[in-house]
């Protein structure tokens, strides 16, 4: 129990903090702010360009495919810095693991290309 308390405080003190400026933000804001509303109050200030349409417009899934892919094998290059580092030391062992990482990889690579995630011709 000893070796957990620390953690029990800290985390107790971050959930009292955020309480507190949730509830206090709120009050605040009664208490300070004003509750006059109007169409030209609520109206977004965007650097003085006038609103056109509606901001909620259709957009390809492929751009959201295309972003989790760049993160998703980005994320993945990452791991090449431990063998970059450290590639004398680790030996056979380590070029075989990493060969073996890169043909997952590449794998991963390939079923993304045989399902047509980036392929961006209007069929």
């Amino acid at each position: 129990m000893n070796q957990i308390a620390p953690l029990i405080i800290q985390a107790g003190l971050v959930l009292g903090f955020v309480v507190v400026t949730l509830f206090g933000t709120f009050f605040l804001s009664k208490i300070f702010g004003t509750s006059r509303h109007s169409k030209v109050k609520d109206e977004n200030f965007e650097c003085g360009i006038e609103n056109q349409g509606d901001a909620r417009f259709p957009v390809s899934v492929k751009y959201f495919l295309v972003a989790i892919l760049f993160v998703l094998f980005d994320v993945e290059v990452i791991f090449f810095y431990p063998y970059a580092v450290n590639f004398k030391e680790m030996g056979v062992e380590g070029f075989l693991a990493l060969l073996m990482f890169v043909s997952l990889f590449l794998t991963g690579f390939y079923y993304v290309i045989k399902k047509g995630a980036l392929d961006w011709s209007n069929k």
